[in-house]
């Protein structure tokens, strides 16, 4: 008459090696997927110098964000007086050498119009606008900080009407060394300012004088210092940052 012989139970160290043997084998083939999937990624046509695939999760990442956090409903948090701090110094791309505030100008293509030259007196006779917010960097921290200058929706209005109809804006330094573009959502947000004062005193040269872009949607690398050029267009700018791999909106 057969008996049943049921196997006998695993020692603990027996056990120990089944689940060792179980999880590498796992680790294994999940590492091998991973690279593979890397690997396919890579392999994909480029676009804007990024994968495809990852390039159109960034678009859809970034129509939410231009939808949402760009419209005129959507404000950043401003601060009391008591909470502003020291901003420090961050950045000297395209600012490497000092200049003469009072030779300063302002290079402005319109869409759709002669190109023309601003001085910081074209800027002053917009009506000035003051905030405190706190400025983001991209390298994680942050300072509340007060700028005040003209919005960039009354400097379009004023010096460049209808290019707000075009898609783009770009600004570059005087040298030519550093540039920035964005979509004009946010260049048209009412919190987006042409700032010639920080803390209640005049730009430093250190901080963009005579002129600086404070965009408080956009991380700190967008909000270009020293500006020298500013174009409307319908084609997307060249941005310094997103050529090297940084997301093009670098929307907060």
């Amino acid at each position: 008459m057969a008996t049943d012989n049921p196997k006998a139970p695993l020692t603990p160290e027996q056990e120990l090696a089944r689940r060792s043997r179980r999880s590498f084998l796992a680790l294994g083939a999940g590492a091998a997927g991973l690279t593979a999937g890397w690997y396919w990624l890579n392999s994909q046509p480029l676009e804007d110098d990024i994968p495809r695939p990852l390039r159109r999760v960034l678009s859809v990442n970034e129509s939410v964000v231009r939808n949402a956090l760009y419209s005129d409903r959507h404000l950043v948090r401003t601060y009391q007086a008591s909470a502003i701090g020291k901003i420090k110094v961050n950045g000297d791309i395209g600012m490497e050498q000092p200049i003469d505030p009072a030779a300063w100008h302002l290079d402005l293509a319109p869409m759709g119009s002669p190109e023309r030259t601003l001085t910081i007196a074209d800027i002053h006779s917009l009506p000035r606008y003051e905030e405190i917010i706190d400025f983001k960097c991209v390298e994680g921290w942050s300072t509340v900080t007060q700028f005040a200058g003209a919005r960039l929706s009354d400097f379009t209005a004023k010096f460049a009407p209808g290019s707000e109809k075009s898609g783009f804006i770009g600004m570059r330094t005087p040298s030519k060394d550093y540039y920035v573009g964005f979509e004009m959502e946010s260049a048209m947000h009412p919190q987006s300012l042409l700032a010639y004062e920080m803390n209640g005193q005049p730009l430093t040269d250190k901080h963009g004088a005579p002129l600086r872009l404070v965009m408080p949607v956009k991380y700190g690398i967008k909000n270009i210092k020293r500006i020298g050029r500013i174009e409307y267009t319908d084609k997307r700018p060249a941005d310094y940052w997103a050529e090297q791999g940084y997301d093009y909106y670098s929307g907060l």
